[in-house]
């Protein structure tokens, strides 16, 4: 990610919390009668993934997924992540030159990004109503397009933050989508991702990779490692939550507020909607 730990709470309730409802997939952790305990520390996660493998076989994950939470180690680093959050805020300007540089160096980037296959944003554009200046500048602010999509191990980090006490109730469900995706093929049981289980080109969280994927290379699986499957994912996200094919997207706008759904801190959506506009030109 282009994030430092100083710049991370922009993102707190924003990339990190893209907005996922756990009956949207038929999953039920809270009324288990095993319920895995959490805990704040390492020493409870072996006996958490146990009694977490019994709510997981039970919500259809197979033995590929169940392995994977066999396997997973507890992540010091994305606890250390979550802790030093520090509530750092800026202002528009400020943002831009931290995560961008300048509007014009990162739009003039992503038009180079757009013309080595120009046919592939048009189709999502066709299909989807989404511009290629939204779904590039997305691309070019979670992952540098791809360059750094974390280094953390995606099953680690996600069975972690499900584990530790803190926000344990919004990130079972993802952890639990994240052993489905390994059983389905869309994730590697070693798969890395950011500290607390974002994953591929534009940073989704598993669960919402299970719900709003799309396997735009037909290959027969979601895997959003894939510029083709993240960037087509992207676009159906915005437009299930409301995005309007061929209205405008700035400040004020209907778009603009669908922005709020995929990142929450509006320095966020103001970078987004500003780029988007240099590079579609």
């Amino acid at each position: 990610m282009l994030t430092s730990p100083d710049q991370f709470q922009i993102e707190e309730t924003a990339k990190m919390y893209k907005s996922f409802t756990a009956a949207a997939l038929a999953i039920c952790v809270a009324g288990s009668a095993n319920a895995a305990t959490c805990g704040n520390d390492a020493s409870g996660f072996a006996a958490w993934k146990q009694a977490f493998a019994q709510e997981a076989a039970a919500a259809g994950v197979g033995q590929r997924g169940l392995q994977a939470l066999a396997n997973a180690q507890y992540s010091q680093s994305t606890i250390n992540a979550d802790r030093n959050q520090r509530g750092v805020k800026y202002a528009l300007n400020d943002f831009i030159r931290i995560r961008l540089g300048s509007i014009d160096s990162f739009a003039a980037q992503a038009r180079r990004v757009k013309a080595q296959n120009a046919n592939f944003y048009a189709s999502l554009e066709a299909s989807y109503g989404v511009p290629a200046g939204i779904l590039l500048a997305i691309h070019g602010m979670e992952t540098g397009f791809g360059r750094n999509m974390g280094n953390t191990p995606v099953v680690d980090s996600i069975t972690t933050v499900a584990y530790d006490c803190r926000r344990a109730s919004f990130f079972e469900p993802h952890a639990l989508s994240a052993l489905i995706l390994v059983d389905r093929g869309g994730l590697d049981s070693n798969q890395r991702g950011a500290a607390h289980g974002e994953m591929g080109h534009t940073q989704f969280l598993p669960g919402n990779a299970l719900r709003y994927g799309v396997d735009a290379d037909g290959n027969g699986r979601v895997d959003l490692y894939t510029v083709s499957d993240s960037l087509a994912s992207t676009a159906n996200f915005l437009r299930q939550k409301g995005w309007q094919p061929g209205q405008p997207y700035q400040e004020g706008t209907a778009n603009f507020r669908v922005l709020n759904e995929w990142n929450a801190a509006t320095v966020y959506q103001q970078a987004i909607a500003l780029s988007a506009a240099a590079i579609d030109g």
